[in-house]
Order: C-alpha cells, then structure tokens, then sequence
C-alpha cells in the first residue's frame, strides 16, 4: 500500500472525525456564535483541514477520478456513528444508498 493511499484513507477519517466535532459542537450551543466557538467546531474545523492536505497529497499520485469518488466513504461512516452515537435512523433507504455508495467506490478503485 502506498503512502499516497494511506493518506488519502487518514484524509477521509479525519474528515468523518471533523464532521463529528462539528455536530457535537452545534448540540451544544443556543446561538450560531456559541456553536461556532465551541472547542468541538474549533477543533472539527482544523480536522476538516488537516483531511484537505492529506487529500491533496494523495492527489499526487492517485487519480482524481478516483480520489474524489473515495471520499464519499465518509458519507458512509458518518451514517453509520450517527446511527450508533446519536441514535439516527438507518432505515432500508439509508442503507441501500450506503450499500450503493460502497459498490461505486468499489467499481472506480478497480483497475480498468
């Protein structure tokens, strides 16, 4: 394995760690301001772009057309702690998008 894709797979947990952060930091505030401020958003922003450069790293030596697609793998995770951390539901529809998310990015990471 590559270090280009090691970084592209750090740069997707940190950005499904970051989306967290901002969700834990917008329960936590009456106003935008306060939720903006909160260590949770401050920290789930920097998050947000420490997966941007590990992202354009990755860029380097992975295609776009593949990198890009990849991302979308946090859309996955995501679904999935929401459901496990904030009790969101996961309904058939949920998990038919996520199963379809996974066969796509399974598709374009395979060598043509």
């Amino acid at each position: 394995m590559s270090v280009y894709v090691i970084a592209l797979g750090v740069g997707i947990l940190l950005g499904v760690v970051g989306q967290m952060l901002l969700k834990a930091g917008a329960d936590g505030g009456e106003t935008i301001v306060k939720q903006f401020l909160a260590p949770q958003s401050i920290i789930g922003l920097g998050l947000y772009f420490a997966a941007a450069v590990c992202y354009m790293f990755a860029l380097r030596k992975i295609p776009v057309s593949v990198a890009f697609p990849s991302v979308s793998l946090s859309y996955v995770i995501v679904a999935l702690l929401a459901f496990w951390l904030y009790g969101e539901a996961l309904g058939w529809q949920k998990g038919a998008g996520i199963a379809l998310i996974c066969a796509g990015v399974f598709l374009v990471t395979r060598p043509a």
